[in-house]
């Protein structure tokens, strides 16, 4: 069994658990796979409170799909909850994606 039906048989037993959300959200990501991605990681970010690395993959993979404006307000999330977990360098690091991500919109 590899990983991704090993994470998603426990999910079976446990459908509310957030690391398990996240672990599937990381597989799906290895495999491109965009779409489960953000559904598992968008569901582990409602089940839990992220220093900040889950916005980065959810992210990520909307700017993968050419969606900027959601990668911009999954980043604006980011940057609010990196600095009340006290990751200022994280928050900057978003920042600068921000104004990067704009930059792609203005063409």
């Amino acid at each position: 069994m590899d990983r991704l039906e090993y994470f998603k048989s426990l999910l079976e037993k446990t459908p509310d658990s957030p690391i398990l959300h996240y672990s599937l959200a990381l597989e799906y990501y290895k495999l491109r796979d965009y779409q489960n991605t953000i559904r598992h990681m968008e569901k582990y970010l409602s089940l839990k409170e992220d220093e900040g690395a889950g916005y980065r993959i959810l992210a990520k993979c909307y700017e993968e799909l050419g969606e900027y404006e959601k990668a911009i307000e999954v980043l604006q999330e980011g940057v609010e909850k990196a600095l009340k977990h006290n990751h200022p360098s994280m928050a900057e690091e978003f920042r600068s994606w921000i104004e990067q991500l704009r930059s792609l919109q203005s063409f």
